[in-house]
């Protein structure tokens, strides 16, 4: 006869979002993608300003207009900042490539300040083009 097979044991779960605790390399490592997915938003619109230009002065006169408004600088603030987050976040990781920084605390001082210097570096940008009357 057949045997009995023997009883099935629970599987242990594999850890979800409720079960981890937050902590800054994680919440890098999530940026990075997202930051990713935004410069492949901003080279549509870096496309569609192209087309504008090309489409003639009336279409690049309206394109412009939309950009210069508050909605189109808080966009293009976004997309300065996640320029320059996804390049030091990158420059992190070829650390990582090179065997550097895996340490809890060069990993969690390198995350803050990617995401640090990648907002002042925004900031500062953004303020010197003001300056020189390019904002």
């Amino acid at each position: 006869m057949a045997e009995a097979l023997p009883p099935t044991r629970a599987h242990p779960l594999s850890p979800h979002l409720s079960i981890w605790r937050w902590h800054v390399t994680m919440a890098a490592s999530i940026l990075h993608r997202l930051t990713g997915v935004a410069l492949y938003g901003a080279a549509l619109v870096l496309a569609g300003w192209l087309l504008a230009l090309a489409s003639g002065p009336r279409a690049y006169g309206e394109f412009m207009g939309l950009l210069s408004s508050l909605a189109g600088k808080v966009v293009l603030f976004g997309v300065t900042v996640s320029l320059f987050f996804h390049l030091l976040n990158g420059i992190r990781h070829l650390g990582w490539d090179m065997g550097q920084g895996f340490a809890p605390g060069t990993a969690n001082a390198t995350a803050w300040g990617a995401m640090l210097l990648a907002i002042a570096a925004a900031a500062g940008l953004w303020i010197a083009a003001a300056m020189g009357g390019g904002a």
